[in-house]
């Protein structure tokens, strides 16, 4: 089994809090996609996440087939940081992590996504054909739409696509 990563780095001008407050919440999800990629919860979600939260989800992400995806929070340390997994769904592992960190300037969002693909060497060529490009641009529109709602200082840009281009220190 192939394990495979993604990893985003930005900066967005806006409080610790109210990042917290927006991307805790999995109601923001159609807000900062692709139109391809609808999601719709199916579940209860209470106004805080914690960890053992399960939530339940439809989506349309390939070729618009309906699946199902149940995803757990499994950590859950606000304001800074919390992971959420595919209990079921399409992959055959999937752990998302979203840690925020109060910079000077706003708050630095990192994504570390690993994820591997189902039925092994086919899977593996699906990913290479088709899914790896469709996470990239699922985080592009991501990044895109966040740079339009919280946009940095015109002297940090040169930061944020350092940043955003998954640049580590």
């Amino acid at each position: 089994m192939q394990i495979h990563q993604l990893y985003r780095r930005q900066e967005l001008n806006m409080a610790l809090e109210e990042a917290w407050d927006f991307f805790s919440s999995p109601y923001h999800l159609n807000d900062i996609t692709p139109a391809f990629f609808h999601v719709e919860i199916t579940s209860g979600v209470p106004p805080k996440i914690y960890a053992g939260l399960m939530i339940s989800y439809r989506m349309k992400a390939v070729f618009g087939i309906p699946m199902v995806w149940l995803s757990e929070i499994s950590h859950c340390d606000e304001p800074k940081r919390f992971v959420y997994q595919q209990r079921i769904g399409p992959f055959k592992f999937w752990s998302h992590e979203v840690c925020l960190t109060e910079t000077g300037y706003g708050v630095q969002l990192e994504d570390v996504v690993f994820y591997a693909m189902p039925f092994g060497w086919l899977g593996d060529l699906f990913n290479r054909w088709l899914i790896a490009d469709r996470l990239e641009r699922i985080f592009d529109t991501r990044r895109d739409c966040l740079k339009r709602q919280w946009p940095m200082a015109e002297g940090l840009s040169g930061l944020e696509n350092a940043r955003e281009n998954g640049e580590r220190n």
